[in-house]
């Protein structure tokens, strides 16, 4: 994925960003989607153009519904000591633009990343 990413243009900082994002994703699909049966399947797609790169993540578990979503308070995580739970808050932060979908069954995340060319 860092590959091709660098191959459309990004920076190094922006390949780590992707990295972590899709990393955070593929957790998310293990953890909540699959209930950490790691022998499911998750499917990766790879796909851009001249102005921007996405990562979608493929997964047949539990669905996650955006419009539940909390965005946790950060600080009070911080100081509460407390571990988890702001996987889907770093993927915004790091990507562009991040898509829910379901279709026939399947989840889909996509994760796109902006080229900035300056």
């Amino acid at each position: 994925m860092a590959r091709h990413a660098r191959k459309f243009g990004f920076t190094d900082s922006d390949v780590e960003d992707i990295r972590l994002a899709v990393d955070e994703a593929y957790t998310n699909v293990v953890k909540h989607a699959y209930h950490n049966d790691t022998s499911q399947v998750v499917q990766i797609e790879l796909g851009g153009n001249d102005y921007e790169f996405w990562v979608s993540l493929i997964d047949n578990g539990d669905s996650f519904d955006p419009k539940s979503y909390h965005e946790p308070n950060i600080q009070q995580s911080v100081h509460n000591g407390k571990r988890g739970g702001v996987g889907v808050y770093l993927i915004r932060q790091l990507m562009d633009m991040v898509e829910y979908r379901k279709n026939d069954g399947q989840n889909e995340i996509r994760m796109r990343k902006t080229l900035r060319k300056d």
